[in-house]
């Protein structure tokens, strides 16, 4: 008799358990999901932030598809640096620049359909100076800011937009 009575008092114990274990899942599941729903805001108004919000324009490069797009490579261009004031020794940047085209664009067409190995020497030079304007830190630390001064340097060299991306396929400072 004891142990019948011993046993009906664990299996009552364990369904109290059962009952208490499936109110506590309960309320810690929809408290789980309001949680995650909050981060997954904030998280997605962060990112707005840090991404510029709605409103921010879309890039050139963006906005002209793959197959409308034609490159040009300009290799092993080496490029003397600007000191820097505490610096004593010269630095040079050897970079591989690729310019890249609309070939829908009306000024495509007119500047040789991508060929633009006449015009290379002038092309570098714009280069040299654009690159040659920043120290080797400031080259190495913002690499986007040297693509667009190249980028505008090109493009008020051809007085036109229809080169609208450059690439650094291969950019060393030393």
């Amino acid at each position: 008799m004891k142990r019948n009575l011993i046993s009906i008092i664990i299996l009552a114990l364990l369904v109290v358990n059962i009952v208490l274990t499936s109110i506590m899942m309960f309320s810690i599941v929809s408290t789980n999901k309001k949680t995650a729903s909050l981060v997954t805001d904030v998280a997605s108004a962060i990112n707005l932030e840090i991404q510029g919000g709605w409103g921010e324009p879309i890039s050139p490069a963006a906005a002209v598809p793959l197959e409308d797009t034609a490159t040009y490579t300009i290799k092993d261009l080496t490029i003397p640096m600007k000191r820097a004031e505490t610096d004593e020794k010269d630095h040079f940047g050897v970079l591989t620049v690729v310019l890249s085209m609309n070939t829908k664009h009306e000024e495509y067409k007119a500047q040789g359909e991508g060929d633009l190995s006449g015009r290379e020497d002038l092309i570098r030079g714009k280069i040299n100076d654009a690159v040659g304007q920043y120290t080797a830190d400031e080259a190495k630390g913002d690499p986007d800011m040297v693509k667009e001064a190249i980028l505008n340097s090109v493009q008020q060299l051809y007085g036109s937009d229809f080169i609208f991306d450059v690439t650094l396929s291969s950019a060393i400072y030393q």
